[in-house]
């Protein structure tokens, strides 16, 4: 049998689902522990986070903790993936956005926004030997493309391997799998929103899902709306082609990074997913569209409300 916890997490909401039942209160403390850490070492909104506190070294070289470095390493490993289109770098872009705190403590902005269009991409000036974290004095490190999918995956792989149990764990959608399938394996409903096109998926043991979307997380500057996921090549909000992009990989964190970048890709992301992913993208008119094998039988094309 099957239990289930869930609670409030950074501004969305965590769902933690073990088997056996018994192991909940254990694998919920793992989780608490674990997600305490990552806040502590990898937060843009938290003064004291290890993140902000090397800053000020970073230009000239400064060692890290071995969790901020594997949290910088998977950003950089996210911008290989991606070709550039997820980069860790863009802390000052979001800052001047106006995504400069907690989303729901933003307020509505005056000033005017315009592209800053970079010739070398950000990503390319992080150097990560060791311990030793480069940044450029013009730059300042946004872990939050990533890290919330790394650390799904760390704190499912954790679970499962100290209590020796089946785990799933959302994180605002990014989901994670670990340990043994389950008894009728994963099931899960990818929805992003009460009226949005609704599917149920079964999710593989040791495997991750992802959404990335412009629906939410939204605010507004100089009268324009604003959303989180930021294009690196113009300093801008990414272009609203799709809405709501969902992909299927070996890893929450691969899926992520795919996600993403599909989003900043628009109208190309169908033709590059190919190959990388089984993906399902929703269209600014609510079209739903699949690639990579993702289970069109199973597609609910219904709206609600």
């Amino acid at each position: 049998m099957r239990a289930v916890s869930g609670w409030q997490l950074w501004s969305t909401t965590a769902r933690l689902v073990v088997e056996p039942a018994d192991r909940l209160e254990a694998a919920t403390a793992i989780a608490d522990r674990e997600l305490a850490r990552i806040d502590e070492v990898a937060s843009r909104f938290r003064a004291d986070s290890e993140l902000n506190r090397v800053a000020g070294s970073a230009p000239s070289g400064v060692r890290v903790s071995p969790l901020l470095a594997l949290l910088v390493g998977r950003g950089i490993d996210a911008a290989l993936l991606t070709d550039g289109l997820v980069d860790p770098t863009l802390g000052h872009t979001l800052n001047r956005l106006g995504y400069d705190r907690d989303i729901e403590l933003i307020e509505d902005q005056g000033e005017l926004v315009r592209a800053v269009v970079h010739t070398r991409p950000g990503w390319r000036s992080v150097s990560l030997v060791g311990d030793v974290l480069t940044v450029a004095p013009h730059l300042a490190l946004d872990l939050g493309a990533t890290a919330k999918a790394v650390a799904a995956d760390r704190v499912a792989a954790t679970i499962a391997e100290e209590l020796e149990c089946s785990v799933l764990l959302s994180l605002g959608g990014d989901i994670a799998t670990a340990g043994p399938e389950p008894e009728g394996g994963w099931h899960v409903l990818v929805q992003d929103g009460p009226d949005e096109p609704a599917a149920t998926v079964r999710l593989r043991a040791g495997t991750g899902l992802a959404t990335s979307s412009t629906l939410h997380r939204r605010w507004r500057r100089g009268g324009r709306s604003m959303h989180h996921i930021v294009d690196p090549r113009t300093g801008l909000p990414a272009g609203e082609y799709w809405r709501t992009v969902t992909v299927a990989a070996e890893s929450c964190f691969v899926a992520n990074a795919l996600a993403t970048a599909s989003i900043v890709r628009g109208a190309e992301a169908l033709s590059w997913l190919k190959g990388r992913g089984a993906a399902r993208l929703v269209d600014e008119t609510g079209r739903v569209r699949v690639v990579g094998g993702w289970p069109v039988e199973q597609e609910m094309q219904v709206r609600h409300g």
